[in-house]
């Protein structure tokens, strides 16, 4: 099937994929991408996982974030730093204290003894949301470009969890767009 070249068509298009699956399908399907995930090796080796934390129908990351606190790797959630595409990362051990943002995302609170960065670890990985991505590692995200500001600073491995029905064989893409490292299916892993 041809995809749209516009990228708010594609949001449109990808949008209606990811609600025309059945939740228990969605269920089923982000838990093999979990699986998956946490089968690899930079998964494994990471001493720090930089996630955001679902919401709504995005691939849910929870499964994600339990696994990685339960062998002892540090877990840090994204805070939007307002006005600007920037992000602000927390550690965090527990999702109970969460606030939920303007956008209507849960948050970490913005507190200073909490705050790290990507290099205050050795082997970081990132988690990263999309509506789609392609098998070149680009993502058609929400179009606020927090990621895009990340992204190319970010020292260790970024990870776009996608699920196969939300994989494009190509996405348009600007200079300024970056792709992740490796794309993570419920099929298993596309370099």
């Amino acid at each position: 099937m041809e995809l749209p070249s516009d990228k708010n068509q594609l949001r449109r298009h990808f949008k209606a994929v990811r609600a025309g699956l059945l939740e228990g399908e969605r269920r089923a399907i982000d838990a093999a991408i979990a699986g998956n995930v946490a089968g690899l090796p930079e998964f494994a080796e990471a001493d720090g996982v930089f996630t955001y934390l679902s919401f709504g129908a995005e691939v849910d990351t929870r499964i994600l974030i339990e696994c990685a606190w339960t062998v002892g790797k540090a877990v840090a959630l994204p805070r939007v730093v307002p006005g600007t595409r920037q992000m602000r990362w927390y550690a965090v051990d527990s999702l109970d204290c969460l606030e939920r943002s303007s956008f209507g995302v849960e948050e970490p609170p913005a507190d200073p003894a909490r705050e790290v960065t990507p290099r205050d670890f050795h082997t970081p990985v990132a988690l990263v949301p999309g509506l789609a991505f392609d098998r070149e590692g680009y993502r058609l995200g929400y179009g606020g470009g927090f990621y895009d500001t990340f992204l190319p600073t970010f020292p260790g491995t970024s990870m776009g969890l996608c699920r196969a029905a939300q994989l494009a064989d190509h996405l348009p893409h600007e200079d300024y767009d970056m792709p992740v490292d490796e794309v993570v299916t419920e099929h298993g892993l596309r370099e």
